[in-house]
């Protein structure tokens, strides 16, 4: 009995220590627009805090929400707001989804940056997008076939552009679809006759952003919400982040994570 005692001592001293180092842990998944931002803030927040690991990937902001929706996840990133279809769902699991604003973006419409165009206006962008116009020329630019790329349905930043741009309507047939800003970003920065659409801080010099209704996307338009396919970026949680999870979405939210946010080339939420 004594030696069964003395074991059990010996593994709580094993079993305690793990325990206590996984109530050190945060988890996060989703946008991979806000994947940057997340991923910056973690690293320095760590610095600050060697005893707390922060583990964070992307997948979309379909999967940042159905994560915490299940509740897999201490943080789900989105780059649009959660569907009323979405919040029930989560409320009869017992989840209570709650939006943290943690920057401001606009979507970027992105062509290579040898393309001779500089602007368009929102009508000419749904025409482009659902393959009513297939060629530059048609919308005052060079004669050249236009490479649609757009977003997987999984993407937030797809649900915004869909939402604001193409008004639902059905995309261009051939359309490629890709899992990321940066898939888009790398495709259109090596496709002369591509346009494609990214988060601001996913800008690269290999591509041009396009004025949209005469109004180009920057740190002034999209604070104003002047540009108009701006939106907010968002850190949800279950309920009110509390303990753990509340102290990096501070720290997201204060001077210095602001300040991340800005280096990341999104703007900040002052």
């Amino acid at each position: 009995m004594r030696k069964i005692i003395t074991i059990i001592a010996l593994l709580a001293l094993i079993v305690v220590p793990v325990f206590a180092k996984r109530g050190n842990k945060i988890t996060i998944a989703g946008s991979t627009t806000v994947l940057p931002i997340a991923q910056a803030c973690a690293e320095s927040y760590m610095d600050m805090h060697p005893d707390v690991n922060i583990s964070v990937r992307g997948g979309g902001s379909s999967v940042g929400i159905a994560n915490i929706i299940a509740g897999t996840v201490d943080i789900g990133d989105a780059s649009r707001h959660i569907k009323s279809k979405e919040l029930t769902q989560a409320r009869e699991n017992g989840i209570n989804p709650y939006e943290n604003v943690v920057a401001n973006d606009g979507i970027a419409v992105v062509v290579h940056f040898n393309n001779t165009m500089n602007a368009l206006t929102l009508s000419q962008l749904k025409d482009i997008f659902t393959g009513t116009v297939q060629n530059w020329k048609d919308v005052g630019g060079p004669n050249m076939p236009i490479v649609v790329v757009s977003r997987d349905v999984s993407s937030g930043t797809f649900e915004v552009f869909n939402s604001k741009v193409l008004q639902n309507a059905k995309g261009a047939d051939g359309s490629l679809m890709l899992a990321s800003n940066n898939a888009v970003a790398t495709t259109v920065g090596q496709t002369p006759g591509a346009i494609g659409y990214i988060g601001l801080g996913y800008m690269t010099d290999e591509l041009k952003a396009l004025t949209i209704d005469g109004v180009m996307p920057s740190k002034k338009t999209i604070q104003t919400k002047e540009y108009p396919i701006s939106r907010t970026l968002h850190m949800y949680t279950n309920g009110s982040p509390k303990g753990l999870v509340k102290g990096f979405i501070d720290f997201v939210l204060s001077s210095e994570g602001q300040q991340i946010v800005e280096e990341q080339g999104f703007i900040s939420v002052d």
